[in-house]
């Protein structure tokens, strides 16, 4: 959904605003040219959006780059990232503090502070439950399954390698730079090089795998080994050791709709799913449940709703209270 902006505050909160205005970053300039061709009245509140920015750095000398870059990053730290597609809603919180907070960054950088120590990165997650959009600052972007995590030092600069953390699972479309900085994707098992590329990713209780769908990629392993892939590819560790596999491209993506995709999967491995997407704890009555084998695609945008079309495909008993859910005959 698009976002609305209403106030100066909502604009200067905008990651892509702060993109644009910090760095004139070329797909945050046309996003927001893009906006307001669309939204005439949202003219005005940019150009005062942009005249309440300049106001702070017109009466201060010219700083170095390396102090500006520190700065644009504690801003992007501080202020929050812009939700892109809840599933869970989430309030937005327009008060005013929004602006003291960016007031309150580039003044200090105006204050010329030498910092001694790297940045800390920043940090993008989601609940149980939700799946999240959000836009880089190199302008890739990235979609985040329920329950993950990414991070990432602030303030990427050309030239410089982009590297991200992540815990759960995540789809990247890379943004190629001018002179391809390298764009590397850190898991427990493996790291993903690429230069600008479509791909899946899942770090998550032990289960680690890569699905590539544009361009190409190359995993380095923690022992040093290195492996290609190319497009359709399906990386999985088992035992340790990465094999490429046979996978549907729709199948692997399907969380990304709002979707999970169960294909001859024993119950206990869908329960144990469904507990890492939203939070709650199965319980299975027997073994036998358990080794239930169940096929099919259901809708992942509402447990109940889950929980409901999993009781009648697989004709079993399914009671919930609280995050307690038990399933037996």
């Amino acid at each position: 959904m698009e976002h609305t902006f209403s106030t100066i505050e909502d604009i200067i909160a905008d990651e892509a605003f702060q993109a644009w205005y910090l760095t004139g970053h070329e797909v945050a300039r046309v996003t927001w040219q893009q906006r307001m061709e669309a939204d005439p009245a949202l003219v005005p509140l940019v150009k005062e959006a942009q005249a309440c920015m300049d106001a702070l750095a017109i009466r201060e000398k010219e700083l170095p780059q390396d102090r500006l870059a520190l700065a644009e990053a504690r801003l992007m730290r501080n202020l929050p990232a812009t939700p892109a597609t809840p599933v869970v809603a989430m309030q937005r919180r327009t008060s005013r503090w929004w602006w003291a907070a960016a007031a309150a960054v580039l003044l200090a950088a105006s204050l010329v502070v030498i910092f001694n120590k790297p940045t800390d990165p920043s940090t993008l997650q989601t609940a149980y439950g939700e799946i999240r959009k959000q836009l880089l600052p190199d302008g890739s972007t990235v979609m985040l399954n329920a329950n993950s995590e990414i991070s990432y030092q602030g303030g990427w600069k050309t030239g410089n390698t982009r590297e991200i953390w992540l815990k759960g699972e995540a789809f990247f479309h890379v943004a190629k730079t001018p002179n391809k900085a390298k764009f590397i994707v850190h898991t427990d098992r493996f790291d993903v090089e690429v230069t600008g590329t479509q791909f899946n990713v899942m770090n998550r209780a032990g289960k680690t795998n890569v699905m590539l769908t544009e361009g190409s990629v190359t995993l380095h392993m923690k022992d040093g080994r290195a492996l290609q892939m190319k497009p359709g590819d399906f990386v999985e560790f088992d035992d340790l050791q990465p094999s490429i596999k046979t996978a549907k491209e729709e199948n692997v993506l399907a969380w990304k709709d709002k979707k999970l995709y169960f294909e001859k999967t024993p119950l206990r491995i869908a329960a144990k799913q469904i507990e890492e997407l939203y939070g709650v704890k199965i319980t299975l009555a027997s073994k036998q449940i358990g080794d239930k084998i169940i096929s099919g695609i259901v809708m992942n945008d509402n447990l109940d709703a889950l929980l409901q079309a999993l009781e009648a495909a697989t004709e079993l008993h399914i009671s919930q209270h609280n995050d307690e859910i038990l399933i037996q005959e």
